[in-house]
């Protein structure tokens, strides 16, 4: 077994080695998915503390010609301006299918911060002076479920105290705002005129000034803060955060599909990597997934390893299956993409559309 390097990130394990420039430019692709899904499950066999699910598949070949004229029915019979015309009648010219990956990396952090808080004092235990309190990341925390945002809040043992209320200057009672301590307000029914449709206001016996119903009279209010009971217990809150953040990359080569509509669909699941910390992917065809694999835990761990805390990471490569089909129909050649597991369609050159649309 080889050993471990005990100053390496916690939980992971060692990347398959890059082949040279060299080697790469004799391989075909085929060659290189193959060598690299083996590295792979080499992986799993020989460290047991990384979770790693490698499904790979094969060049992903493009639609069959009946799906994809179906699926552009389905599309020009749903907008309301579009004549289905076209869809039905049109001839094929070319389906290409192009590869577009997703690179996504996942980190779970946890982060925790605490502040001072109050409660009405009704004879709860007060434990600030029998013990030292524990520093915010000494108190043990179930964790939640691993990616899914979530908030907890605990009281920190060994930080209450008892201490007078400061609304009401612990007599239970606070001045009431809407007479001002006086009990009396301006008559609501009359506007304080004393008359109401030319008659006595009966509510305050036509002296214009009644009872303040907010204190029934009595120029204060049960302290709102203190519950009425003078005293407060301070003690110390912890406020926990675990957030999942999510970085996203699609790789694609064709600028006529706009890159919006890839974050919408989903893909085939290449490869998926699950550890406290994850390296970058090395070795995959694609460079350019290697090099977003390399920018984006580099971003992550640099931004999340010294403000909080790092529980689990996960990236994984997704396929989205991207068709372009080339079509005719009457004697002119047009282009639309099928896209995603879906099978979603996009075209912005669709031959028959009402004069609104084309307005628009």
């Amino acid at each position: 077994m080889e050993r471990r390097d005990d100053s390496a990130p916690p939980t992971t394990c060692k990347r398959p080695v890059e082949k040279s420039k060299s080697t790469d430019d004799d391989e075909s692709d085929e060659i290189w998915s193959q060598r690299w899904k083996k590295q792979l499950t080499l992986k799993i066999e020989l460290d047991n503390n990384s979770i790693v699910i490698v499904l790979f598949a094969q060049r992903i070949p493009a639609i069959t010609e009946e799906l994809a004229q179906e699926v552009f029915i389905e599309y020009a019979s749903r907008k309301c301006c579009y004549s289905v015309k076209p869809a039905k009648e049109m001839v094929f010219t070319d389906l290409q299918s192009l590869k577009t990956y997703r690179y996504c990396l996942e980190t779970f952090t946890e982060s925790r911060s605490t502040e001072w808080a109050t409660e009405p004092y009704n004879g709860q235990v007060v434990n600030a002076y029998n013990g030292v309190a524990p520093g915010k990341w000494d108190l043990v925390v179930p964790v939640p479920a691993l990616f899914q945002d979530c908030k907890a809040e605990v009281r920190i043992p060994h930080t209450s105290s008892v201490k007078g209320c400061h609304s009401c200057l612990r007599l239970g009672r606070s001045v009431c705002g809407e007479c001002m301590a006086s009990g009396r307000r301006q008559c609501g029914l009359c506007s304080g005129s004393g008359w109401y449709f030319n008659n006595q206001c009966l509510a305050c016996g036509g002296t214009g000034i009644a009872v303040c119903i907010s204190c029934g009279g009595m120029g204060s209010t049960v302290c709102s803060t203190c519950y009425g009971k003078g005293k407060l217990l301070w003690f110390l809150k912890l406020k926990i955060k675990w957030k999942n953040n999510i970085h996203k990359t699609v790789l694609y080569k064709h600028s006529e599909l706009p890159i919006d509509q890839l974050e919408k669909v989903t893909g085939e699941n290449l490869f998926t990597e699950m550890n406290q910390l994850v390296y970058p992917v090395v070795s995959f065809p694609d460079n350019a997934v290697n090099a977003a694999s390399r920018e984006a835990v580099r971003a992550h761990q640099a931004q999340f390893s010294t403000t909080c805390r790092i529980l689990q990471q996960r990236q994984t490569i997704e396929l989205i299956p991207v068709t372009r089909v080339h079509y005719s129909w009457k004697e002119k050649t047009h282009i639309y993409f099928v896209y995603g597991a879906e099978h979603k369609v996009y075209t912005k050159d669709y031959p028959v559309k009402c004069c609104c649309c084309s307005i628009l």
